[in-house]
C-alpha cells in the first residue's frame, strides 16, 4: 500500500512540471488566448472574430452608421469591395442599424435604414472629400450624431479620417500585399512588353501608407495575412487591428442542384458528362487569365482526350473575354451575371479556377463557390493559402506558373468528379463556419458596438 502511495505521488509530481511546459507555450502562442482568460478582449483577440460566436438576437444598441464607399454597386457591374459594402451594410440596415451611405451613386429603389447623400466622383473616380465632408458633417450636427463612422478603404481620405475617433477602415487591399503581385506579373511577362517601373515605385508606396495608416482609429483586415501585415510592417498596435474575413450570401450562395441543371440545360451541356471547370470575375490579366489561357491552350494540344472531356464556362467581361473563344467551342463566356445567375453557375460547375495574380484584400468569388459547395483551385497567394484553402482536403493550390498549373488541371481532371465532391462538402463545411454574410456582420456589428461602448468589447470565454 505505501509503495502504491508514493507511486501514485510521483506521477502527481510528473503531472505537474508536465503541465509547466503547456502553460509556458501558452504564453508564447495566441492559441492559448482563451485558456488563460474567464474573458476575451475582443479589441486583443489575435484571431479572426469569424471564429468566435455571436448571438443572433436583436442588437442591444441601434447605431448610426456613416459609410464612406466610392461606388454603390449597379447590378451585376461592381468589384469586391462594393460587393463587400452592399453585402454588409444592407446586412446591418435589416439589423435595424441606421446606415448614412456617402456616394456617387445610389440603386433605383429605396431601401429600409439606408439613407444615401450623393456626390459627383473626382476626375480620377474617388469621393470628392470637400464635397463629402461637409455632408457628413451637416449630417452629424443635426439630430443625433453618428455612433460609428466606416470607410471602405481610403473612401474617407487620412486628411478627414485624423480627427475621427469612432472611425474603422476595412483595407481591401495595401500597397505591401500587391509587391507579390507585381513579381508574378514581371516574372511572366513577354519580351516584347513593356517592363513596369514598379519596384521603387511600389516600395515607396508601402512607405506613404506605414506614414498615414495610423491616422484612421480602427483597421479591419479582410485576411489573416493581411493582418499580421498591418500589425507587423505597418505598425499598427494591436487593440486597433481587427481581422474579420469577407463573407457572402449564404441564401443565395448554397448547393441547389436543379439551379446547376438548369443552366447546363440552357448551354447545351450534358447532366453527367463532361467535368466542368468555372472562373468568373473581371477577365483582365492581373486576375490571371494569361495564365490559364495559356496553361488551356498547351493541354489542348498535347491531349486530346483532355480537351473532348472539360468543359470551362466564364462568368464575367473583360479584354480576355473574346480571346478564350480561339481555345474551342468547349469555352462558354457567359458575360457578366447577376446574383441570382451566379447561383446557378457554381452550381452548374464542378471545381472554381481563381488563377489570379492580386493577392490583396481577400476575393469573395472562391467564397461564393465553397458556400456553393464547391471546391477552389486557385493561385498560392498568402490571402488565400491562409484562409481558405489551407490544406489538401478543401481545394487545390498552384504556383502562378504555367507548368505548375498544368499540373494541377490534370491532378483535378484525374481525381474526377467523386474526389471534387468529397473536397466541395468539406469546403462548405468549414465555409458556413467562417465566410457566411451572417458571421461577417455579426463580427462587423460587435466592433462598432464595442467601439461605441467598452462593456461590449469583453467576451465570455466559454464561446470560444
Amino acid at each position: 500500500m505505501l509503495k502504491f502511495h508514493n507511486f501514485c505521488f510521483i506521477i502527481a509530481i510528473l503531472a505537474a512540471f508536465s503541465f509547466i511546459p503547456i502553460l509556458y507555450k501558452c504564453q508564447l502562442s495566441s492559441n492559448c488566448y482563451s485558456f488563460q482568460k474567464p474573458e476575451i478582449d475582443l479589441l486583443t483577440f489575435p484571431s479572426s472574430w469569424n471564429l468566435l460566436y455571436f448571438p443572433s438576437d436583436p442588437p442591444p444598441l441601434t447605431l448610426k452608421i456613416a459609410l464612406f464607399v466610392k461606388k454603390w454597386p449597379q447590378r451585376s457591374h461592381a468589384g469586391e469591395l462594393e460587393r463587400h459594402a452592399l453585402t454588409l451594410h444592407l446586412a446591418l440596415a435589416k439589423r435595424g442599424h441606421q446606415v448614412h451611405i456617402f456616394t456617387t451613386s445610389s440603386p433605383n429603389t429605396s431601401i429600409p435604414n439606408l439613407v444615401f447623400h450623393l456626390s459627383e466622383p473626382t476626375v480620377g473616380g474617388y469621393l470628392n472629400q470637400t464635397v463629402v465632408w461637409s455632408q457628413f458633417r451637416t449630417q452629424n450636427s443635426t439630430g443625433t450624431p453618428f455612433d460609428i463612422v466606416h470607410t471602405e478603404s481610403v473612401g474617407l481620405m487620412h486628411a478627414q479620417a485624423k480627427d475621427v475617433t469612432n472611425l474603422a477602415v476595412t483595407w481591401h487591399g495595401i500597397a505591401y500585399e500587391s509587391i507579390h503581385s507585381d513579381i508574378i506579373q514581371e516574372l511572366l511577362r513577354e519580351p516584347e512588353e513593356q517592363q513596369a517601373a514598379m519596384v521603387t515605385k511600389k516600395i515607396m508606396r508601402v512607405v506613404e501608407e506605414v506614414r498615414f495608416f495610423p491616422r484612421y482609429s480602427h483597421h479591419v483586415a479582410t485576411s489573416d495575412h493581411a493582418g499580421d501585415i498591418l500589425k507587423r510592417i505597418y505598425m499598427i498596435p494591436e487593440e486597433r487591428v481587427h481581422i474579420i474575413l469577407n463573407g457572402v450570401d449564404e441564401a443565395i450562395f448554397r448547393p441547389e442542384l436543379s439551379l446547376g441543371n438548369e443552366l447546363k440545360h440552357e448551354l447545351g451541356i450534358p447532366q453527367n458528362g463532361s467535368l466542368i471547370l468555372g472562373m468568373s470575375g473581371r477577365l483582365v490579366k492581373d486576375k490571371g487569365h494569361p495564365l490559364i489561357f495559356q496553361a488551356l491552350k498547351e493541354i489542348f494540344m498535347e491531349n486530346n482526350r483532355f480537351q473532348q472531356s472539360v468543359v470551362l464556362v466564364i462568368a464575367g467581361d473583360g479584354p480576355w473575354g473574346a480571346r478564350y473563344k480561339d481555345l474551342g467551342a468547349n469555352i462558354l463566356v457567359l458575360g457578366p451575371l447577376g446574383r441570382a445567375d451566379l447561383a446557378k453557375f457554381y452550381n452548374a460547375i464542378d471545381i472554381f479556377v481563381h488563377p489570379t495574380f492580386r493577392g490583396q484584400g481577400l476575393d469573395q468569388t472562391p467564397l461564393e463557390a465553397i458556400l456553393s459547395g464547391k471546391p477552389v483551385m486557385a493561385t498560392r497567394v498568402a490571402s488565400l493559402t491562409g484562409s481558405v484553402i489551407v490544406g489538401p482536403e478543401l481545394g487545390y493550390t498552384f504556383s502562378p506558373t504555367v507548368e505548375s498549373l498544368k499540373k494541377t488541371l490534370y491532378r483535378v481532371w484525374n481525381d474526377g468528379k467523386v474526389v471534387l465532391e468529397k473536397k466541395g462538402k468539406a469546403a462548405r463545411q468549414r465555409g458556413l463556419k467562417l465566410f457566411t454574410a451572417t458571421k461577417m456582420t455579426a463580427a462587423y456589428e460587435r466592433l462598432f458596438l464595442c467601439m461605441s461602448k467598452e462593456a461590449y468589447c469583453k467576451y465570455p470565454n466559454q464561446f470560444y
